[in-house]
């Protein structure tokens, strides 16, 4: 089993909300098999930004969402922590050139007809061409455009 695993799944994986025990559950399949999840600078940057987004919510008293800016930077330093061990988690970059080559199959293919995002493009596209055949996420479409282009989905 080669893992993908989107923004979203590791928003989850690491905050507790919504999918937090599924994100848990599935994580220990990476922990049995001893499998690391690449994950892109589009992952990483992706992560920082989505802990922050949950600061602001809980600032503005969104339900749910309770994340202080200490808080964020705490789960931000254990998630660079564990992708420095890489036992879970490592770095990796897809080609550009053969990414590039990906996103544009898969926006032909698909987006005029069920209205696919770039960042679920480039999240397909990333696992795609880092040759993983499973994509784990909690976004729907994300999910779908996964299952579409053949990849086992969560």
């Amino acid at each position: 089993m080669r893992v993908y695993a989107d923004t979203n799944f590791l928003t989850a994986l690491y905050c507790s909300g919504p999918h937090g025990q599924e994100a848990l559950s599935l994580h220990q399949r990476v922990l049995i098999e001893e499998i690391a999840i690449p994950v892109t600078m589009l992952g990483r940057l992706e992560f920082i930004n989505a802990l922050q987004q949950c600061v602001f919510s809980t600032r503005h008293g969104v339900p749910g969402i309770r994340l202080t800016i200490e808080m964020a930077l705490a789960l931000e330093s254990m998630f660079f922590e564990d992708m420095a061990r890489g036992r879970w988690f490592e770095e990796r970059s897809p080609d550009d050139g053969r990414l590039e080559e990906i996103f544009q199959t898969l926006s032909h293919r698909h987006t005029a007809s069920e209205g696919f995002r770039t960042y679920d493009l480039l999240h397909v596209s990333s696992a795609i061409a880092m040759e993983c055949d499973t994509f784990w996420s909690f976004d729907r479409k994300a999910k779908r455009l996964a299952s579409l282009e053949g990849l086992k989905v969560n």
